[in-house]
């Protein structure tokens, strides 16, 4: 196990999730668990809530890194996403997304399923990039 593994393990969430849903059995792949592609797109909106935070300036997704399933997801499962502030560049913002369901078949067992960094970067009306933050 390396030293990303273990702090993976040791995370204890602090704070409340910024979202939090149960998955329905739409959501399923064809080997009946969550299709990874859902919880994706719930790790782009949990961190774009986060963001909203930080700037009210319209943004875009520009990358997610490192996106690895640990655990499946089931139907019925409660599953949080828990966001923080990485950092915010001149014209973009990372944010770190936790998910971790909480087993619909046992309640109260959370498991980690994935985290991920989640790149934003702030447009103008045109789609180009601007500051984050206004220069005073």
């Amino acid at each position: 196990m390396s030293d990303s593994d273990a702090a993976f393990d040791d995370y204890k969430p602090t704070a409340e999730p910024s979202i939090r849903v149960v998955l329905m059995p739409k959501d399923t792949n064809a080997h009946g668990t969550i299709f990874g592609g859902v919880i994706l797109s719930y790790i782009d909106i949990a961190a774009a809530v986060e963001v909203r935070k930080h700037t009210l300036k319209k943004i875009v997704t520009k990358a997610m890194h490192e996106v690895a399933f640990v655990a499946p997801v089931f139907v019925g499962d409660l599953v949080s996403f828990y966001t923080e502030l990485v950092r915010i560049g001149r014209t973009s913002i990372t944010i770190k997304v936790t998910v971790e369901a909480d087993r619909a078949k046992n309640p109260g067992k959370r498991t980690r399923v994935t985290e991920a960094e989640v790149v934003y970067v702030a447009i103008d009306e045109n789609r180009h990039p601007i500051q984050i933050r206004d220069q005073a």
